[in-house]
Parts: structure tokens; sequence; C-alpha cells
């Protein structure tokens, strides 16, 4: 019997794929726990509507994604931190003062977007990548500043 899933069954699929199961595990199964449905010409014809508005949602949020890349990009991000010799700060700069300096220029970004493998310890312009959407990585300048 020719299923669609509502929800991941391990084993089975995906959510919004056709599985093939017995008839005895779907109607005893899947469909009273509302994993999946008949894969009736109906239900077919919603599946598809469905997989193209979130095909279509998907694109919208990838187009905006790349604009916010464009933004943050633009944009220099100074941080002033004490300093010592040598331009090596007292501390570091972390990603939270990076998305708390971003917040005052009207950006949100989730500090877990920020991709620093170790905090800025150094004066100058550092290139740090922020994960904006799984296939747009930006780029932005941080410039730590001695105050």
């Amino acid at each position: 019997m020719k299923v669609i899933l509502n929800e991941d069954v391990k084993g089975k699929g995906k959510k919004g794929e056709v599985a093939n199961v017995s008839e005895g595990y779907a109607r005893n199964y899947l469909f009273p726990n509302k994993l999946a449905v008949e894969a009736n010409t109906g239900n077919m014809k919603n599946l598809q509507a469905k997989q193209q508005s979130d095909d279509k949602k998907s694109e919208q949020e990838l187009e905006e994604a790349k604009a916010f890349k464009e933004k943050i990009e633009s944009k220099k991000i100074d941080i002033k931190a004490k300093s010592g010799e040598g331009g090596k700060l007292f501390g570091a700069v972390s990603s939270k003062q990076i998305v708390q300096r971003l917040k005052e220029m009207d950006l949100k970004v989730d500090k877990k977007k920020i991709e620093l493998d170790e905090p800025i310890r150094t004066l100058g312009v550092t290139k740090v990548p922020v994960k904006v959407h799984p296939k747009v990585t930006a780029t932005m300048n941080v410039h730590v500043v001695e105050e």
C-alpha cells in the first residue's frame, strides 16, 4: 500500500515522501497516529501543491539571505577594546560582543551563526564568517580599535 508520510518514520522515509508499506502497518499504526495518509489522487495533488509552495518559500528565503549578506558585508563593525604592547588585547572580543554591536546597527544575527573559531585577541581588522542561510555565508570585517 502506498502512503504519503506526514512525519519522519524510522526505516520508512522522511516527511513528504511516498512510501510503500504493508496494509496492516498503515491501518494499525501510521493512520491512527497521523504519521501518514493514503496516497490517492487527491492527497497526491495536495502533496505536489505543498511541495511547490515550500520550494517558492525556500527560494524567497534564499533571496532574502543573499540581500542580508550584501547588507552585512557592506558594513564595517568597530569594537573598542583595551590593549597592551604589540597590539595584544587584555581579554578578547567574542561573538557576543559582535552580535551586540550588530544589534546597535539594527542588524539581527544570532550569535550561534557567527563562525568564530576562537575569540579575537589582537587589534586590527579580522574577517569573520557569518552563516546567514545553509547555502549563504557572509564575511564581515570586524575592526578592533584600541580604547
